[in-house]
This record gives structure tokens, C-alpha cells and sequence, in this order.
């Protein structure tokens, strides 16, 4: 094999340079893709280059000769189960060219782990397109969260949304209903946080500034509604992504989310609620890879449909998802 050069596509703007070369030459090692890097083999528009340098459409990449064995794909996976298949469908909220909307059910975990054996993840291969490509995941949310995901559906959509949400241009809001009623209605809760423990049993704390763990979380709050002062809706539009943020947020101001299995204590799991997190992802609205916003927004789990009925909140009719001058958006 020798030296080649390849033109970036508009489909693979502001990607990684590594995770390029995963998508083109998958059995190429990271460290061997390094090693090429520092010893120039590996030139972008004719400089140097590391793994983690960003790609622009246009560009044009130095490929030095590979081992052949380098340059073979991967075995495709065995096919997904078909009943798994009908499940991720059936989250589907919103799609088309570019990415795929979900609606995650509260307990489905959205990566594999220690000890789980079904997750989002492994199931992205029911939703492979036309041109065969296997959507990304673009964020998380956690096991016991509802409501939405988003995913890409080319790795350079994937790269474009990635530096979204790295730029704070996505908003999230999610609703939560919590044990107490928060005073004042509304604010701003800035209150770092600093991981406690390790592995599945870590948890996340409040911390003060000076604390040299912390990291900067802030939470937009406000009371949607209330029943007196046992139980409130929040909307919740978190400023920062933290780790369990919402849920510690939501402890810190003195009332703990409903059901939270990890966070609050005795004081989230009064007698008479289901013992289930109540907290949904309810909106996303973000700049789409082809132009303009889109917002989409999901309905309410049936375990937090069932206590805003108890509780006589009403949360009204689920929104159509709806794109910044765009028509005809369908599932």
C-alpha cells in the first residue's frame, strides 16, 4: 500500500481525527495512530497532526502505508434480536436524514455496564438506515431517567451535535416532581458538586468552591404546580451536565425527587407513590445539523402520568416535533 490522501466531506466536519480514522480504518490501533502522528507519517492539509486535532470539509489527510490487515472492515454483528428491534422502534419520537429522537423508558440503562445485559446501545443496530449506517448515541441520560435521547446518524452529525452540547447550545428541560415545595418558586441553584466512591456505588455530592474536586453545576428551577406543600412539579433546565445533577440539585434545595433510589433518603419515598424516580426528559431543543432548531418534546412515563392524576397537575397535550422553518417533519 502506499501513501494515499483523502478529502474530508461536509458529512465529517469537526470530527476527531482518530475517531476518523476508526470509521475508515477500523483495526487501526489508537496507539499506532498516535505513533504516525508524532513521526509526521500522518499530515493534515500538510501539517502535523495528533488524534485529537478537528476535521473541516475540504481538508485533505495524508494516509502513509498501512499493514493490509488495517485496512479491512469489521465483521458485521449478528442481526438484533427481532423483538429488540420492535422495542427501539417503538421509542422513536422523531427522524429523518440526519438523527433519530427516543423516548427512553425509566429502567432501560442508555450503555452496558457491569451486570446489565440490555441497554439502548446494544440495541442502535435495529435502527440502521437505508445506507446501513448505525446511529450514535449523542448524550446520556440515567437507568432510572425517562424521556428523551438523541442520536446521530453519521458519525460527522454525530461530531457536529457533540460540539453543541460541548457549547452549551443545546437546552434540556426535564420535569420532576419532588417531596416538599422548594421556596422561592423559581432561581437559579449554583451548587458544585465532587464525585464520592468509585464504580456503581459512586455518588455525587455538594461541595464548596474551594473544594479541589468540585466542578461548577448550576440547575434553572421553577414550580409549575403544587399540591400544598407535600409534593411539587419542577421544570428543570440544567446549565451544566453533571453526573446526577437534577437529582442532587433537587436535595439540595431541601426536596428530594420522588422515588429517587440513590439520593434523598427516606424523605423521597413517602407512603402512597410508587417507588419510581420521577424525573423525565422532557425537551430537547437544539441546533439541527442541516440548518435551524428543532424541539422535540416527549409524554410523560405512565408511573408520572399516574401520580400527576393523583395530584391533579395537568401537563396538557405533548407538542408535535417542530423544526426552525422546516415542514413535514414526520416519525
Amino acid at each position: 500500500m502506499s501513501v494515499t490522501t483523502r478529502i474530508v466531506s461536509e458529512d465529517e466536519a469537526d470530527m476527531r481525527l482518530d475517531r476518523w480514522f476508526r470509521r475508515h480504518f477500523p483495526d487501526l490501533t489508537q496507539g499506532a495512530l498516535q505513533k504516525l502522528c508524532r513521526t509526521g507519517q500522518v499530515r493534515l492539509d500538510g501539517g502535523r497532526v495528533t488524534g485529537a486535532s478537528r476535521i473541516a470539509p475540504g481538508q485533505t489527510l495524508r494516509i502513509p502505508p498501512l499493514p493490509a490487515a488495517q485496512a479491512q472492515q469489521p465483521r458485521r454483528p449478528d442481526p438484533l434480536d427481532p423483538q429488540l428491534a420492535r422495542e427501539i422502534e417503538r421509542m422513536v419520537v422523531y427522524r429523518d436524514a440526519h438523527v433519530i429522537v427516543l423516548d427512553k423508558p425509566s429502567g432501560l440503562p442508555t450503555q452496558g455496564g457491569p451486570g446489565i445485559t440490555k441497554h439502548v446501545d446494544m440495541m442502535l443496530d435495529g435502527l440502521r438506515g437505508e445506507d446501513d449506517e448505525r446511529p450514535r448515541l449523542v448524550h446520556r441520560i440515567d437507568r432510572d431517567t425517562s424521556g428523551l435521547l438523541l442520536l446521530a446518524r453519521t458519525p460527522g452529525v454525530a461530531a457536529k451535535l457533540a460540539a453543541a452540547f460541548r457549547g452549551r447550545d443545546v437546552e434540556k428541560t426535564y420535569w420532576a416532581v419532588v417531596v416538599g415545595r422548594p421556596m422561592p418558586g423559581s432561581g437559579v441553584i449554583d451548587q458544585p458538586l465532587a464525585k464520592l466512591g468509585a464504580g456503581n456505588g459512586a455518588l455525587m455530592i455538594a461541595a464548596t468552591r474551594d473544594d479541589e474536586d468540585a466542578v461548577v453545576a448550576k440547575t434553572d428551577y421553577e414550580v409549575v404546580d403544587a399540591a400544598g406543600k407535600k409534593l411539587s412539579w419542577l421544570s428543570l433546565k440544567p446549565l451544566t451536565g453533571r453526573t446526577h445533577q437534577l437529582r442532587v440539585h433537587c436535595e439540595t434545595l431541601g426536596t428530594p425527587i420522588l422515588g429517587d433510589p440513590k439520593y434523598g433518603g427516606k424523605a423521597a419515598h413517602p407512603e402512597g407513590f410508587t417507588d419510581r424516580l420521577h424525573l423525565h426528559a422532557r425537551m430537547l431543543d437544539f441546533p439541527h445539523p442541516a440548518g435551524g432548531r428543532l424541539c422535540v418534546a416527549a409524554p410523560l412515563p405512565p408511573h408520572m402520568r399516574a401520580t400527576f392524576r393523583d395530584l391533579g397537575f395537568t401537563a396538557g397535550d405533548t407538542p408535535a416535533p417542530k423544526r426552525s422553518g422546516q415542514k413535514g417533519n414526520r416519525k
